[in-house]
């Protein structure tokens, strides 16, 4: 007796239904198509060294034929997990939720784990009420924190009481290296600063981001620590503080640019407050670099989206979104975990200049 070509017809088989014309494959279907065990399948799924090529190639090519694709709530009931990822997060940035998203997506391709969102409000009575219940409700595997929320100490120790994996994208170490990813912004500020100097600017502005943003604080010390280098100082009237949005950056903008004398340059604590400070030049017929210089920081669609195009430092938030969904999905290896770190790098197009004469 030889075995069938197309997928049992067994009715206790509990994933069913029809795609392109056939029953949906189930995963004792792709067993029994492949001449191997429902354990090996689930290994191959599940990406187990302790298969061997040539079997883990003929499942992985039944697997293609039919299409077959693992439920994650099944998964999850029977393994007594959820093959479910979160991102928490607070930040009033939308390309940086969007880009973070999209590396998380890029990270978890293929490994059969899902990304579920929960935007939250640091300032919120409930705030870490509602990450418990989040984290509960959806059984998470582990969860992602982007800042601002990885710099809130209090929500580390919530998913370690509850044990739930998480990673820490922030600006500075601040956990365990196996629990984190750092930016090192301050660097960033710093390459900012330098850049602005060698154009020969010396009445120089800065627009902070919030101030319960560890970044905004990393930010502006790497700059005044680059600017102390050559001999100057911000003062308190060189500094606003923006809220990394656009029309902060307007209003920032607005506020610099009326004085007299006004910066030749001006440094941004992100892209978006610097896009706002283009706006606010046009508006007071200023051109942009021969009035004032404008930088940026992360590199985000909007630096070339705008005219003229920042100049800006960039932070590969994508790919730093790629290496935590890896690093999570990596921590129930025995190993230790070393520190993962990126480094920001100047990237210079029009909106920077020499000093006007």
């Amino acid at each position: 007796m030889t075995a069938s070509n197309t997928p049992s017809s067994n009715p206790d088989d509990s994933e069913t239904g029809v795609e392109g014309g056939r029953r949906r494959a189930t995963i004792n279907d792709i067993a029994r198509l492949a001449g191997v065990s429902k354990k090996t399948v689930s290994r191959v799924i599940n990406q187990s060294p302790f298969v061997r090529d040539e079997t883990r190639e003929r499942i992985e090519a039944v697997i293609a034929e039919w299409g077959y694709a693992p439920d994650p709530q099944a998964r999850g009931l029977a393994f007594r997990r959820s093959f479910l990822i979160g991102m928490i997060y607070d930040n009033p940035n939308p390309q940086y939720v969007v880009n973070m998203q999209l590396g998380l997506l890029d990270g978890l391709r293929g490994s059969g784990f899902e990304l579920v969102v929960h935007p939250c409000d640091r300032s919120s009575p409930t705030f870490l009420a509602d990450i418990r219940a989040f984290v509960e409700r959806q059984k998470l595997f582990g969860v992602v924190l982007p800042p601002s929320v990885s710099e809130d100490d209090r929500v580390a120790k919530l998913l370690n009481e509850i044990g739930c994996s998480y990673i820490r994208i922030a600006s500075v170490e601040l956990d365990k290296p196996e629990h984190m990813i750092v930016g090192h912004d301050r660097l960033g500020g710093a390459q900012a600063a330098r850049h602005i100097l060698s154009l020969g600017h010396r009445r120089i502005a800065f627009i902070s981001g919030p101030a319960t943003f560890r970044s905004s604080h990393e930010r502006r010390g790497g700059f005044e620590d680059a600017l102390a280098e050559a001999g100057l100082k911000l003062s308190d009237e060189d500094i606003v503080q923006g809220g990394y949005t656009f029309e902060s950056g307007v209003a920032c903008g607005d506020v610099l640019l009326a004085r007299s004398p006004r910066p030749t340059a001006i440094f941004c604590g992100n892209d978006e407050m610097a896009a706002g400070v283009l706006q606010s030049a046009r508006k007071a017929g200023l051109s942009v670099p021969g009035d004032v210089t404008v930088v940026g920081f992360d590199d985000f669609q909007i630096a070339q989206a705008v005219w003229p195009p920042l100049t800006t430092v960039r932070t590969p938030t994508r790919e730093i979104g790629r290496m935590a969904a890896e690093k999570l999905l990596g921590v129930e290896r025995p190993e230790p975990r070393d520190l993962t770190t990126t480094e920001p790098s100047l990237v210079v197009r029009e909106s920077s200049g020499p000093v006007p004469a």
